[in-house]
């Protein structure tokens, strides 16, 4: 109840300042007449002998009502602050395990590029090992072809070597033949 008069003076001046009446001191019958025109009412505008309880536990009502919306609107602000920083956390972890998982992908890349430009060096090197060594077989059969057409020249001097060995034997006993 002591809550309860403060605001019908504020009532009071702001119904004054309204109508603009110089400020004075209310009667007790202006009193009693504001205090049963209000005690009629309650906060919502509704008479009070519709409701089944009178003015003051629908004032404490209303006031526990009050109290427990200002309560849950502290709670929700406070709930979602914490909510928020709790959801925020939990983006914060998936964008870093995403990021390590990308970074791992990365460095797998990474990894199977560096073998593809090691397989393509060593094909290039290859590639220039096998022309290297076509060259190398082309010049060593070349060589080859050669050695044995000098094969077959050594042979046919060889032959022709004895051929003229024989003959040169032959003609040795004719000449010892005629000699003697």
């Amino acid at each position: 109840m002591s809550s309860y008069y403060p605001r019908t003076k504020d009532l009071t001046r702001t119904r004054k300042s309204v109508t603009d009446s110089p400020p004075s001191s209310p009667s007790y019958t202006d009193k009693n007449y504001r205090h049963e025109r209000l005690s009629r009412y309650d906060s919502t505008g509704e008479s009070t002998t519709d409701k089944p309880l009178g003015r003051t536990s629908s004032y404490t009502r209303r006031e526990t009502r009050l109290a427990a919306l200002n309560k849950q609107e502290q709670d929700s602000t406070a709930k979602d602050y914490k909510k928020m920083y709790t959801e925020a956390l939990q983006e914060n972890e998936k964008l870093k395990s995403r990021l390590q998982d990308s970074k791992q992908e990365l460095v797998k890349i990474r990894s199977q590029l560096e073998k593809v430009a090691q397989r393509q060096d060593r094909m290039s090197e290859r590639s220039t090992v096998l022309e290297t060594e076509k060259r190398e077989k082309k010049a060593l059969e070349k060589r080859v072809t050669d050695m044995e057409d000098e094969i077959k020249v050594l042979t046919e001097l060889k032959s022709d070597n004895q051929r003229l060995k024989d003959e040169n034997g032959a003609l040795i006993r004719v000449i010892s033949k005629l000699s003697k």
